[in-house]
Parts: C-alpha cells; sequence; structure tokens
C-alpha cells in the first residue's frame, strides 16, 4: 500500500487540532507526531501550527497544506484502488460521517459485523446533523457520509439506501393526549418538541406539513432541541409530542416508556442517503456501503434500498 504516513499524520494533527487524539488515532506516540510535524515544517519552511500551552491551531500555511494533503491522500488511496488485487486483502482506513439519527441507532452494530468481516480496514466515524455531515464531505474531510432528509447539494453525489418512518411519539403515562390516531392537521393543537434548525429529521417534517398546508409557525413549539436521545428524555417527564425515526424508540416501545400517535395517510417517511462527491468512488467506499445495505436488509422493519 502506497501513502505518505507523514503527511498523514499532519493531516488528523490538523482535522483533531490536537496532537494527542492524532497519537490516539494513528496508533502512534505524541512524540512520534510533534516530530512529523516538526520535519514537515522543516522541508517546507513555514510554520504550519501554533502551539499555545495545550492548545494548537492552524496557520495560514497550514491550512493550505490540509487542502493539498487531502487532495494527495485521495489520489493515494485511488492509485492503491487501481493497482489492487480484487481478491486481496482489503486495508485501508475510511473516514466516514453520519447524520445524528443514523449514528446513534444504525451504525453502531453495524461497525462491529463490519470490523469482524474486515478487520484490517479502520472506520473513524464523525456525527453531526445533515447539513453539517454535507459539509464536511464537500470539504473532503470525509471519505462518504450517510444522512437523513432532503438531498439539495448540486456539487454532491446522493445514492438513497433505507427508507424510514417519522413517528409522533409521546410518553406512555401522558393523559393530555388520548387519540391514538390523528390527521396532521391537528398537530397545531398539541404541543411539541423539535429538533434544530438543519436536521434532517426537522426538514422532513416541515415538508410533510407543508405539502399538507400546514405552516411551521401554527406548531405550538414548546422547546427545541439538538438531538433524539434529548427529545426523548424530555418527553418521559413532560406532556409533549415529537416526531423520531422508529428505529430510535423501539427499546422505549418495548419497555412501555413511549407511546405513538398514529398518523393518518400520508405517512411521515423519508429516505436515508448515502453522500459523496461527484467523482469520488473507492474501493473501500463501495466495500462499505454495499455491507451496510447487506446489513440492514436483513434487519426487521428496515427497507433497503437494492
Amino acid at each position: 500500500m502506497v501513502t505518505d504516513f507523514r503527511l498523514k499524520v499532519f493531516r488528523v494533527a490538523a482535522e483533531r487540532l490536537s496532537f494527542t487524539r492524532a497519537a490516539e488515532e494513528l496508533f502512534i506516540s505524541q512524540p512520534a507526531v510533534t516530530k512529523h510535524i516538526n520535519e514537515l515544517e522543516r522541508q517546507l519552511g513555514v510554520p504550519l501550527f501554533v502551539r499555545r500551552s495545550n492548545s494548537v491551531f492552524l496557520t495560514s500555511e497550514g491550512e493550505v497544506l490540509l487542502g493539498y494533503a487531502r487532495r494527495i491522500l485521495a489520489l493515494y488511496s485511488d492509485l492503491n484502488d487501481a493497482l489492487s488485487d480484487d481478491h486481496a486483502e482489503a486495508v485501508g482506513t475510511l473516514h466516514v460521517g453520519a447524520s445524528t439519527t443514523i449514528a446513534q441507532y444504525l451504525l453502531p452494530a453495524v461497525l462491529s459485523h463490519f470490523k469482524q468481516r474486515y478487520p484490517q480496514i479502520g472506520v473513524t466515524l464523525t456525527d453531526g446533523n445533515t447539513r453539517q455531515i454535507e459539509r464536511m464531505v464537500a470539504d473532503e474531510r470525509l471519505d462518504f457520509g450517510l444522512i437523513e432528509g432532503v438531498a439539495r447539494d448540486p456539487q454532491l453525489h446522493y445514492e438513497p439506501f433505507m427508507e424510514d418512518e417519522l413517528v409522533l411519539v409521546t410518553a406512555a403515562d401522558n393523559r393530555s393526549v388520548t387519540q391514538e390516531e390523528i390527521v396532521l392537521s391537528e398537530l397545531t393543537k398539541l404541543p411539541m418538541v423539535i429538533r434544530e434548525a438543519g436536521s434532517g429529521t426537522l426538514e422532513v417534517v416541515e415538508r410533510a406539513l407543508a405539502a399538507q398546508g400546514i405552516p411551521m409557525r401554527s406548531l405550538s413549539v414548546e422547546m427545541q432541541l439538538g438531538s433524539t436521545e434529548s427529545i426523548k428524555h424530555y418527553l418521559y417527564g413532560s406532556r409533549v409530542v415529537a416526531f423520531v425515526s422508529i428505529h430510535a424508540v423501539l427499546e422505549e416501545l418495548r419497555h412501555n416508556m413511549l407511546r405513538v400517535i398514529d398518523i393518518r395517510d400520508p405517512s411521515v417517511t423519508r429516505n436515508f442517503s448515502f453522500v459523496s462527491r461527484h467523482g469520488y468512488n473507492s474501493r473501500l467506499s463501495n466495500r462499505f456501503k454495499q455491507f451496510c445495505v447487506e446489513e440492514w436488509g436483513n434487519v426487521p422493519g428496515c427497507k433497503a434500498k437494492k
């Protein structure tokens, strides 16, 4: 496998803004990270980091090198793919991003199984909301992402891989909401907690309501929170409702902590999609994507796209 390890050390340190975290991720010592960075600075004749106490920051020269480092290392990856034996054991590292719901509720089990099958492939996972993951993919900080919501960035390529249903839930003991089924227009009468701006979940809810002529401003929003986990915990002690992925509440439904309020047609659904840069399609990325589709296709309740 051809690569430039010193450049890889720089990229990881620059993206994490931490020599300690770079050492942990690359399984080398912190002095080794410092040595590689110092040697790069000597070769280039410019400072790449500003060191202050226990923190480091990129200089303007470091920012420039980071952009080149990402492209150079991507070219090394393409070269290794082009010259590799299709039957040889897969080796390398994938930098994957996932929006919150996918990262918390769907990917952990897949990553565990993937590592068992491909022990020589390293995977780093970054989570964030849909817009954040798209930006990191576009900026070449990630090889690809797995996101929820609506495809919109023309510089990115989207591949739907699973259909997800958003269900309306409330605390199991919430007696202020007695209906077992409602139509979307009745949401205006119920206090709600919703996700933050930029969330794929919020975007899908907004589009579903707009299709029925219901503006978001007509809802009685009691709180806006930044993750599904925080929304679930908020529901336990309140009398509000919220839209969340069905995959996020399976345990809570099983243990009678939350209950679903059914929505009459139309149901609120969305696609989960792989997102990557146009023209970027490595062998390792394809292997991981196919593995995901195969894994979720075997899980009850998951409608994987073929």
